[in-house]
């Protein structure tokens, strides 16, 4: 399971590697005409096979839409001068000189990192909006936690044989092992404690139907692929002081500015 910080460093990084497109390659996807190469996207769908993820509609759907928010957020940042400000130059050639074998995607990340950070600059979150969002987080939380762990599998009918040895007393630590989430692969499937509004809505919809020690009876879909959940105990939900939470609420409100933003820069490009 990813937790939310990702997408801020998605739109910061981008991919970690580039190749450009050559000209008898069809391009992946084209935003307002520039091509984004096939290699783009490999890159990418190979780091997610590392973290045990399998190929799927939903990962080349994500796949693309990371790649176009890096293209509109680029292409962006150069109309408005970022690739030609010399202390942004100078920081995107030294990226350039470190990583030879990376240069292209190097030299954007500098730029678009320079954009997004005089974007946020001149976008401030203020106390009042982290206070409207803490006050929205405490009343969708719940008044419970919850200690879960899953098996994710992408096959339905791999997570009913689950179901089926779980019901004829397997373990549930030992059949975790199937799973294709790395995370939690080797540890029993064990997520720790978590909340309703911190999980997908099928995924907590199943957890709040569960008792301590039960789990899921039928697989559980979500766009991760089919999962067997087991909740292992529960407790009162205890919220986290303004204060505590507001260095996570100050990230969250800026990502979800850049989200926005990136949003209107999308509906605004020609995507091929």
């Amino acid at each position: 399971m990813k937790v939310l910080s990702r997408r801020m460093l998605a739109l910061v990084l981008g991919a970690m590697l580039s190749l450009t497109t050559s000209a008898t390659e069809k391009p992946f996807v084209t935003v307002n005409g520039k091509p984004v190469s096939q290699a783009d996207a490999d890159l990418y769908i190979g780091q997610a096979h590392a973290q045990g993820f399998s190929d799927s509609p939903q990962l080349t759907d994500h796949v693309r839409d990371e790649l176009i928010r890096r293209e509109v957020l680029f292409q962006q940042a150069q109309k408005t001068g970022f690739d030609r400000n010399p202390e942004v130059a100078a920081r995107a050639e030294a990226a350039r000189q470190k990583i030879l074998a990376q240069a292209q995607a190097t030299w954007e990340i500098e730029i678009v990192r320079a954009y997004m950070q005089d974007f946020l600059k001149k976008n401030p979150v203020s106390d009042d909006q982290l206070k409207a969002m803490y006050n929205d987080m405490k009343a969708k939380g719940g008044s419970t936690q919850y200690k879960v762990r899953h098996i994710l599998v992408k096959d339905e009918g791999q997570a009913k044989d689950i179901i089926a040895k779980l019901n004829k007393g397997a373990s549930f630590g030992d059949l975790a092992k199937e799973s294709i989430d790395a995370d939690t692969r080797y540890n029993g499937g064990d997520l720790g404690w978590i909340t309703s509004s911190k999980v997908v809505k099928p995924f907590a919809d199943a957890v709040s139907h569960l008792h301590k020690g039960e789990y899921t009876r039928t697989p559980v879909k979500t766009g991760y692929g089919f999962h067997v959940i087991e909740v292992d105990d529960t407790r009162p939900l205890q919220v986290p002081s303004f204060e505590d939470m507001k260095p996570m609420l100050y990230q969250q409100a800026q990502a979800e500015l850049v989200d926005r933003m990136v949003k209107d820069l999308r509906a605004k490009a020609t995507i091929q």
